[in-house]
């Protein structure tokens, strides 16, 4: 396990009125301890969990998946004072792992589509440019341009872009996951069916079995059901740990799929 615990000093004054201060769970947040290699949070829209873990991705400096990076997304202005104020305590630091919204997913899939058209371009445009100059030349030229599509290539196999939704978060995953690291992940489930969920399940035991830490922003009962995952709820004022099984969105869940009938008939 990597991060151990998180601080907030608070603000004062007008402050206190200004997003994304003015959400009660961050309002009132001083400390979370993490106590365990896979952290949940967890809340109705709006509670604060997505504000907080954009706010960490920021704070940690983490690597982003997305259409541009955390440090440059001019949406999370607002987020970056409540990251600026945030402290960090770790056991060991770690720079690998990276930070992921899923509904910013398909422009980072965007991104690498125009990454790839870019290079092949220049291939093209070499290929132009050296057609009077010897293959020697022209294999140097084209030499740095070709190195960078291989990694792409090697990296993610067949492109992302080619695959079903669910296919390709689930191929990322498996592309950019290494041992040492720390993932942000903010409502990963989006994509996912609930078998690709449980996929996801296990391709997280599996890393953190090699000191892989996860903090998740969810609202995914499945996800939510890791073995021995810590559960905090943006829905408390302060934020406070909770049991999986006492959790509105497991016992509505089971309630609706034991008897849908009853949901269903006075709507």
């Amino acid at each position: 396990m990597h991060l151990r615990a998180i601080r907030f000093n608070g603000v004062s004054g007008a402050e206190t009125a200004v997003f994304p201060f003015n959400i009660p769970a961050i309002s009132k947040f001083k400390q979370l301890e993490i106590t365990a290699p896979v952290t949940f949070l967890v809340g109705e829209n709006g509670s604060g969990k997505s504000t907080f873990i954009e706010a960490l991705a920021l704070a940690v400096g983490a690597n982003t998946i997305g259409s541009e990076d955390v440090g440059q997304d001019g949406t999370l202005t607002a987020v970056r004072e409540l990251a600026n104020k945030l402290r960090l305590s770790w056991r060991a630091r770690t720079r690998n792992g990276f930070f992921l919204r899923a509904e910013d997913f398909f422009g980072y899939v965007k991104r690498l589509t125009l990454m790839e058209a870019e290079l092949l371009a220049e291939l093209k445009q070499v290929d132009i440019d050296y057609v009077n100059r010897s293959e020697t030349a022209k294999g140097y030229a084209r030499m740095p341009y070709e190195n960078e599509l291989r990694a792409l290539r090697e990296q993610y196999g067949r492109h992302l872009g080619t695959y079903s939704h669910g296919e390709s978060f689930l191929e990322l995953f498996q592309a950019r996951f290494m041992p040492n690291s720390l993932y942000l992940l903010d409502e990963p489930e989006t994509p996912l069916s609930p078998m690709r969920q449980i996929t996801l399940i296990s391709l997280m035991k599996q890393m953190v079995a090699q000191n892989c830490q996860f903090i998740v922003a969810t609202h995914s009962p499945i996800l939510m059901a890791y073995p021995d995952a810590a559960i905090l709820s943006f829905d408390y004022t302060p934020i406070e740990p909770v049991i999986y099984e006492e959790l509105e969105h497991v016992t509505v869940t089971k309630s609706f799929l034991n008897d849908p009938g009853a949901f269903l008939k006075y709507l």
